[in-house]
């Protein structure tokens, strides 16, 4: 049998400051706290699937390329 991934990671830190925003203003184009984007871009906690397309739209890419799978 083969192994699932079991890691989400995740390129928000580097495309946010591309865009040059902080945590806190991701947090609040997205209706969230900067602790929640804080905890998303240190893979401590996984975002609900809105938040995550959300994320992608105010960062200007597609989801796939902000979260993978490792």
């Amino acid at each position: 049998m083969t192994k699932l991934p079991s890691n989400l990671t995740n390129s928000i830190k580097l495309l946010r400051t591309k865009l040059d925003l902080t945590q806190d203003d991701l947090a609040k184009k997205t209706n969230c706290s900067r602790q929640t984007i804080n905890a998303i871009e240190k893979n401590k906690y996984s975002p609900s699937l809105l938040l995550a397309f959300k994320i992608a739209y105010i960062l200007e890419t597609n989801i796939d390329e902000v979260f993978g799978i490792e």
